[in-house]
């Protein structure tokens, strides 16, 4: 059987009565937060259909095993950017995920440290970068930058001075997308307290005092604190704007970011092959193959259904993933198609939600552990070995 590398990859004992898979975490997380809060973290553009549409692609592939190969060590390790992980998979920035559970990116960078896999920092996070390096000094930055070549560079120096040495651009975000679901459930940016919210807050009461109450009495007011050079809006703050541009961000920008970025820079949100051909020629280290978890346009394609032509023009660059991710299998499908590695977002959250940094630690172990049981059914003993040979499209989506 394979030997995990340290006891922080493994689920946490104490959870596994509640929480055996990642699906666990989101069912659970529905009832603990207010309707607004959870309505902000599981919703979709529009009809939320990509957000559902995602998940079937998965569906779309099927295993091909193979057997009597030596399995009886295995291991999960990925190497990305010069640094050996213990899984393929790491934690995707999510903002103001500090909304829906108490120092939320500290509990989640601290869990990724112990796990030794990625997390990746939204600029749309209340905790300062500084804070969060200071207790994961491997974390990644994802910056939603405007066009303007002076906050641009001052985002880059703060980053820099802060120890990023991944920078991820986000680039599928020209404006904001029509988020029906939380308006209808009273979620606005600025945040409004209005009598729905309060309501649902006071009706979930360990929400109430355990994430909301215990922010304003240790942290005050939230703010928005990765989105400029220095400072930024509250959370409450009229001053609170889409700092993208209004679709102005180009390729002329991601060209100046490259002169200037001494790290490992990838582009977040590629979707065309000849954008990953474009984001090669720009000089990009990686790209992740995303739809933003079907937060921005519904009706647009799965990451999975363009992840093979996408990794056909990337050459030499990283191709990360992300969108819709569930399971172990989902994790390994996607490095068969030509991933190098998996980000996954909303059950790490509600993981921490519910059981803060040791929450986010067994969902990371349960994971792992699929992997780890899927990968000698299907013959691997390491991950260098997997590849198309390992799937075949499902006979009723031919």
């Amino acid at each position: 059987m394979t030997v995990l590398s340290s006891r922080a990859s493994a689920p946490v004992p104490r959870l596994w009565g509640r929480y055996l898979n990642l699906d666990d975490f989101e069912a659970a997380a529905r009832h603990r937060l207010p309707r607004a809060i959870y309505g902000y973290a599981s919703g979709g553009a529009a009809d939320g259909g990509t957000v559902r549409s995602n998940r079937a692609a998965f569906g779309r592939w099927r295993f091909v095993t193979r057997i009597l190969r030596d399995v009886a060590s295995r291991t999960p390790a990925r190497t990305l950017f010069g640094h050996r992980y213990d899984v393929p998979f790491g934690i995707a920035p999510m903002g103001a995920a500090a909304v829906a559970a108490f120092d939320a990116d500290v509990r989640m960078a601290r869990a990724a440290r112990a796990a030794n896999l990625p997390f990746v920092l939204s600029a749309n996070s209340i905790t300062p970068m500084e804070a969060v390096t200071a207790v994961n000094p491997d974390i990644w930055f994802a910056a939603y930058l405007p066009p303007d070549a002076a906050h641009i560079d001052g985002m880059l120096a703060r980053a820099a001075a802060a120890g990023i040495r991944v920078l991820v651009v986000t680039v599928d975000v020209p404006c904001g997308s029509n988020r029906e679901a939380e308006r209808r459930n009273g979620y606005t940016m600025p945040l409004r307290p209005n009598a729905r919210l309060v309501a649902d807050g006071i009706a979930h009461p360990r929400w109430l005092l355990g994430t909301a109450a215990r922010t304003l009495a240790r942290q005050g007011v939230p703010v928005i604190s990765n989105i400029r050079p220095r400072g930024g809006p509250g959370l409450f703050s009229r001053r609170i704007s889409y700092i993208g541009g209004d679709g102005a961000f180009t390729w002329d920008h991601v060209r100046q970011i490259r002169r200037s970025w001494q790290g490992k820079l990838v582009l977040k949100g590629v979707l065309s092959p000849a954008d990953a051909r474009l984001a090669r020629q720009h000089g990009a280290d990686g790209i992740v193959v995303s739809n933003h978890g079907g937060r921005q346009l519904d009706g647009v394609v799965s990451p999975m259904d363009m992840l093979g032509a996408v990794r056909d023009e990337s050459g030499d660059m990283a191709v990360l993933i992300d969108s819709g991710f569930r399971r172990g299998g989902d994790i390994l499908k996607a490095l068969a198609l030509g991933a190098d590695f998996v980000l996954i977002g909303r059950p790490f959250l509600y993981a921490a939600a519910l059981a803060g940094e040791p929450g986010v630690r067994h969902a990371a172990g349960l994971l792992r552990r699929e992997i780890d049981l899927d990968m000698a059914q299907l013959g691997l003993a390491t991950l260098q070995d997997i590849g198309p040979d390992c799937l075949m499209p499902h006979p009723a989506m031919r």
